[in-house]
């Protein structure tokens, strides 16, 4: 257990149990050199505590660099709920969890993950102030996280084509819940042709229908034809099965640890496709919940997302230059960020 917290340079670890309730719960804090850790709520099942364990580690580092790159005023956290097999009061769960986040004092500030929703964001705001992103202060993340992936996109397009312009650019987007949809939305704005997957076939048809979409089968995706791959789902999606297969010149989405590996961050390079790291295209719903938390402009915010764009065109140039992988780049900007005294 220490191993793992000092490999990841890991501040604190908490750990909650509540039978009324049901909750298991665990808060991760990997920094707070720049402010209190920000970090969402992941409520998904767990094959093991140790699974669990890994996850919100790994998360909460991710969040650190992210926060460190997006320059707010956040360190990094991130919590996990190990989901029931059936949740009896799924009010009463997160109220729980809301009294957990308030145990640490602002030490840590929790948002809406995979799992969670804004309801639930509404029953932990009852409890504890320690929030961002709910119905109750109307801090939706998902369309300034599309914005920031547009953003970034068109920094990847620029860099790699020598345009912005993403007229007639052939995009694949892999996942189109709430932000993959917002960004077909924006990306169709822009002139794009549309690949979309989904495992849901009605998301698919409506994203066909509003945009005129093609829908590409999940089996097929990565080995799709496209200019830019948009991984706008599940994570781990490039591994040594997919990245073989890969038939595109940029990948840039949404989804959170796209890479299995940190490997696989270099077979990327070697294969000449140029990646956006994940947690620095994706930072827009991070700068959403942090600013909107110091109640800065709905204006501010939109800007300071946009200047994800430029920050990966700094990752791209360096990445060039010194011929190693974006990711590798994006990584150590972050640590210089976070550990320089």
């Amino acid at each position: 257990m220490f191993d793992k917290i000092e490999q990841a340079r890991l501040s604190e670890l908490h750990f909650k149990s509540d039978d009324a309730s049901q909750l298991q719960a665990i808060i991760a804090i990997h920094s707070t050199k720049l402010g209190p850790a920000l970090g969402g709520c992941r409520c998904i099942e767990y094959s093991s505590d140790e699974a669990a364990i890994n996850d919100v580690i790994r998360l909460a580092r991710g969040m650190s660099y992210k926060a460190a790159l997006a320059k707010v005023p956040q360190g990094g956290g991130k919590a996990v709920i190990l989901k029931p097999k059936q949740i009896h009061d799924r009010a009463a769960l997160f109220r729980a969890f809301g009294q957990f986040v308030n145990e640490l004092g602002g030490r840590y500030i929790t948002a809406v993950d995979s799992g969670s929703t804004l309801d639930d964001m509404d029953q932990i705001s009852k409890v504890t102030p320690y929030i961002s992103g709910s119905n109750v202060d109307g801090l939706d993340p998902s369309p300034m996280t599309a914005l920031g992936v547009l953003a970034g996109i068109k920094s990847a397009a620029f860099h790699r084509y020598g345009s912005a312009d993403l007229a007639n650019r052939i995009v694949a987007i892999q996942g189109v819940g709430n932000v993959g949809f917002a960004l077909a939305e924006l990306l169709h704005k822009e002139g794009a042709r549309l690949l979309i997957s989904d495992v849901d076939n009605a998301k698919v048809e409506h994203v066909r229908r509003a945009f005129g979409a093609e829908a590409v089968t999940p089996d097929h995706f990565f080995d799709t034809e496209c200019d830019i791959l948009a991984p706008c789902g599940l994570g781990a999606v490039l591994n040594d099965n997919t990245i073989a297969t890969l038939n595109c010149d940029i990948i840039a989405g949404s989804a959170n640890n796209q890479l299995a590996e940190a490997r696989h961050g270099k077979l990327l390079h070697d294969k000449g496709i140029l990646y956006a790291p994940d947690y620095v295209i994706n930072a827009g719903g991070l700068i959403k919940v942090s600013l909107g938390h110091l109640h800065r402009s709905e204006q501010s915010i939109k800007t300071k997302t946009w200047g994800i764009g430029q920050t990966l065109l700094q990752i791209f140039e360096r990445a060039k230059v010194e011929n190693l992988p974006t990711s590798v780049i994006a990584d150590q900007m972050a640590e210089q960020i976070l550990y320089s005294k």
